[in-house]
């Protein structure tokens, strides 16, 4: 997949999908993995990090969208990628179609500070 192709996919499916956009455009790295995963897996665990930033405090961009978006898949296999900011601040999840031609879910995660 190349950078246009992903930039054409993210729409308005979070309010992640504006600052992933923006951080593609700015030459952000990306990576979209082989292989897929059950949504419902990955509702679980994205639900857990919800719990933990919440309770850390850690900056999120749509984590509770996403939650839900996942868990309404139900059973669908979801392919995962991720874009980082081009400072490294910000790390944006992609969750989407099994066959990689949409994304369904995205989401931000400010990055801690090494």
């Amino acid at each position: 997949m190349d950078r246009e192709e992903l930039v054409g996919m993210l729409g308005d499916q979070t309010t992640a999908c504006e600052p992933a956009r923006a951080a593609l455009l700015a030459g952000g790295d990306f990576v979209v993995w082989d292989g897929s995963v059950p949504s419902r897996q990955l509702a679980g665990i994205y639900a857990a990090r919800l719990r933990r930033a919440r309770k850390r405090g850690t900056d999120t961009l749509a984590l509770p969208s996403t939650v839900d978006i996942l868990t309404r898949l139900e059973a669908a296999q979801v392919r995962i990628g991720c874009i980082f900011s081009p400072d490294r601040t910000w790390a944006f999840m992609l969750f989407l179609a099994d066959d990689a031609d949409a994304v369904l879910a995205c989401t931000g995660v400010r990055q801690a500070e090494r």
